[in-house]
């Protein structure tokens, strides 16, 4: 069989869509010189220009944005808030610790694009102490009927070796993090998970203005005192949140005046590794109650006539 044997190719339809080329057109290396200065040459492409801004280096306590570094299911639900930064050439600048912890610490952190007109944003940074620090008390308790993907780090965890405690501080972290994407999708009062990267969860910064207009961190529960009407709109709150989280089969596990912020009318609940399964885990109850009691000796300290037990029986006629 001869070349002249197969099909003319040049006959197919789809050849007569590619572009024509001038007859002057040459692919000779360096055909065309530019004009000096930073004019554009009139016979270039406008598809091949493009305008490049360089970026300056980072300073101390800078790095680059991890938005696009983390996988598609390690940031926040759609639809994205407005606030949320996804520009690439974004900013992580350390703003400084907001708050210590056994198990974990939360910094400021902005992002910003310095090459953006648009407002960066600052979040709050929750980062899992590393192993040599202290867990979780009570960790067995609070995992029970959760379960782990890869066989080698559940040995690693009952051991309690170096590895498993690494191992232990992502899960604490994961776990934390599938609440508050689970809790936010349930329209429940949680700040908004932007994104989480090991063992650093990157969340909404719930905040306060003071009648100067400085803003601030809101505070926990614990430290305000607010007037009989609101601690009583505040009690509601709650109980509508913890009615829709047993609804959900969920338990906060850990709920106190100081893991609640109180951000102007509204409440916000924080602090969510420990949550349990009201069925799944064998202390769901007792969980439940203790939140309940928690909750309700915080507000009969401030004057709400309210009751643990009665508060238990009503989420109980939610989740069953």
């Amino acid at each position: 069989m001869s070349r002249n044997d197969f099909p003319q190719h040049q006959q197919h339809p789809q050849h007569s869509q590619l572009p024509a080329f001038p007859d002057n057109f040459s692919t000779a290396p360096y055909r065309h010189v530019p004009p000096p200065g930073n004019a554009v040459p009139d016979d270039i492409d406008d598809r091949f220009v493009f305008d490049f801004r360089p970026y300056d280096d980072l300073a101390d306590g800078q790095r680059w944005s991890t938005w696009l570094r983390v996988e598609p299911l390690s940031r926040g639900p759609e639809p994205l808030p407005d606030w949320v930064v996804t520009s690439q050439g974004a900013i992580d600048t350390e703003l400084g610790v907001l708050k210590t912890g056994k198990e974990a610490d939360v910094h400021l952190v902005e992002r910003a694009d310095p090459r953006d007109p648009a407002p960066g944003v600052v979040m709050a940074a929750k980062r899992y102490r590393s192993p040599e620090h202290r867990t979780f008390h009570r960790t067995a308790s609070y995992t029970e009927g959760r379960s782990v993907k890869r066989s080698r780090d559940e040995r690693a965890l009952k051991r309690k070796s170096t590895f498993g405690r690494q191992v232990a501080a992502g899960e604490w972290a994961v776990s934390e993090w599938a609440a508050l994407v689970r809790l936010w999708n349930l329209r429940l009062p949680v700040p908004y998970p932007v994104q989480i990267d090991g063992t650093e969860i990157l969340m909404e910064w719930i905040t306060v203005v003071d009648e100067d207009g400085t803003v601030q961190t809101a505070p926990r529960l614990a430290q305000t005192r607010p007037s009989p009407e609101l601690l009583a709109a505040y009690f509601e709150q709650l109980t509508d949140a913890l009615a829709v989280m047993v609804q959900n089969g969920l338990v906060h596990g850990d709920l106190s005046a100081y893991n609640i912020l109180a951000a102007g009318e509204r409440l916000v609940i924080i602090d969510l590794p420990q949550i349990v399964d009201l069925v799944g885990n064998l202390n769901g109850m007792t969980f439940l109650q203790r939140d309940c009691a928690n909750i309700c000796g915080w507000f009969r300290s401030r004057g709400l006539d309210v009751d643990e037990h009665a508060l238990f029986s009503e989420l109980m006629a939610h989740a069953f």
